[in-house]
């Protein structure tokens, strides 16, 4: 990056800084975006008299609302909703519903920002947005996340729909909430349409879609190696997170012929020296899906080594894939996997790799692929829900897989039209340039708004 370049970054962020004063993470996002498309933008004076840098970072609207619900002692509570809906000059807003007691505007901001460029990359119909709340579904009763999410629904119901916005799942939001969420969507509009996705395969939701975003990071990394000579049969790998994303991309490395070697959660990581089966998978989800346990339980039950309150990036490794949350792997991260001889960073995750840490990863020549690439599975198979919706046919998992697959290998061939170099791929450069041409040209052959 020239000198020129890197001060535009700077004067850019600092202005932005100005309006958005304590969303550290959303700057983060902004910033290694501009990084990447700035050099890009030069000589191309359509996107600057236009001012698509400035209108992007700028969501078209935030709504934010109180919720209040009651808990099973007939107390009433209060949290705060969100929904930032950042762009749908492609189409719909699209984006998941967050739960999880660090949720803010910031937060969502960042990922909703990510959202436009990872739902560009998929080539299909969709814009971008994210929403949650600061809610916490850890130790809750069934009953106490129904109310919360009907309450939740009441206020957001009036600003979605299946051509307005339509909403899925993240952290803290699996089929359950899913479930009471468009409950309460369908009674309040009437309607039974494709508004939310993640929904249950018997009512208008897609097969494979919880195993979307870790299959589609599989899917991306294969591609990726091949770029570079390489294959997953033999590979170690390290992965944080035991969610959905971490559960299903180490069961299909497994069936590839990788070796999975760690999983975790916030409360430490287990260790398999000798790799994960898929027996000892079936247990792990056991214990994470049906009795929400915490992963010690699974070392408590296997004799797996436990490493309480850290973070498995000092396991030595190949392939490392962070499937947690933001900025899980620091500097020290990043040092730690090089000297690991770690040769390739996949975010299954969005944007859990700090900015510092991807400079080190990139100037020690390992190969770094962008969540808002790699893990865009999921919003990929969001986007073949709302087809089957408007189709009102339900697609076989066969087909739904080739498809994705399909999704996959042209964002990786995007990354590489726009991130080769010196016969070797910049994903990161690849992936924020090739999801913004698109969403820029629309924006110019839409006209100013």
């Amino acid at each position: 990056m020239t000198v020129d370049n890197l001060k535009e970054t700077e004067e850019f962020v600092s202005k932005l800084e100005k309006k958005c004063p304590s969303e550290p993470e959303f700057l983060q996002a902004v910033r290694e975006v501009l990084d990447s498309v700035i050099p890009f933008m030069k000589g191309k004076k359509r996107y600057k008299d236009q001012a698509i840098l400035e209108r992007l970072s700028e969501p078209d609207r935030v709504v934010m609302f109180r919720v209040v619900w009651q808990d099973d002692k007939n107390v009433a509570q209060v949290n705060r909703g969100y929904r930032v809906q950042f762009s749908n000059v492609l189409g719909p807003y699209k984006g998941g519903i967050r739960f999880h007691p660090s949720v803010n505007l910031g937060i969502l901001k960042f990922l909703g920002f990510e959202q436009i460029f990872k739902n560009s990359l998929t080539g299909l119909s969709l814009g971008g947005a994210k929403g949650g709340s600061d809610f916490n579904p850890k130790g809750r009763s069934d009953g106490e996340i129904m109310r919360f999410c009907q309450a939740f629904m009441v206020e957001l119901s009036r600003h979605i729909g299946a051509d307005v916005d339509v909403p899925a799942g993240d952290i803290g939001v699996g089929a359950r909430e899913v479930g009471y969420m468009y409950g309460m969507y369908r009674r309040l509009s009437n309607r039974f349409d494709g508004t939310f996705t993640g929904k249950g395969p018997e009512w208008g939701g897609s097969l494979l879609r919880p195993e979307a975003t870790g299959y589609g990071v599989v899917y991306f990394l294969e591609n990726l190696l091949q770029q570079h000579d390489r294959d997953i049969d033999g590979k170690r790998f390290l992965l944080s997170g035991s969610g959905n994303v971490a559960q299903h991309c180490a069961a299909k490395l497994l069936e590839m012929g990788g070796k999975v070697l760690t999983l975790s959660d916030s409360g430490g990581f287990v260790h398999e020296p000798d790799g994960f089966t898929a027996e000892k998978l079936e247990i792990l989800r056991e214990i994470k899906n049906v009795r929400r346990g915490r992963i010690k339980e699974y070392a408590d039950e296997t004799g797996a080594g436990f490493h309480e309150d850290k973070r498995p990036w000092a396991v030595e490794g190949d392939v490392a894939i962070p499937c947690a949350t933001q900025n899980e792997i620091g500097e020290e991260d990043a040092n730690e996997l090089v000297k690991n001889g770690v040769i390739a960073v996949v975010e299954g995750a969005n944007m859990p790799t700090t900015y510092e840490a991807v400079k080190i990863l990139d100037a020690k020549g390992v190969l770094f692929a962008p969540g808002k690439a790699a893990n865009a599975g999921g919003v990929a198979v969001s986007g073949l829900e709302m087809a089957q919706n408007s189709q009102r046919l339900p697609w076989s998992s066969g087909k739904v897989d080739k498809e994705l697959r399909s999704i996959m290998d042209a964002i990786h061939e995007k990354c590489v039209e726009y991130g080769g170099r010196n016969g070797c791929v910049n994903y990161l450069k690849g992936a924020n340039v090739g999801g913004f041409v698109r969403v820029a040209d629309a924006m110019v052959d839409q006209g100013f708004m």
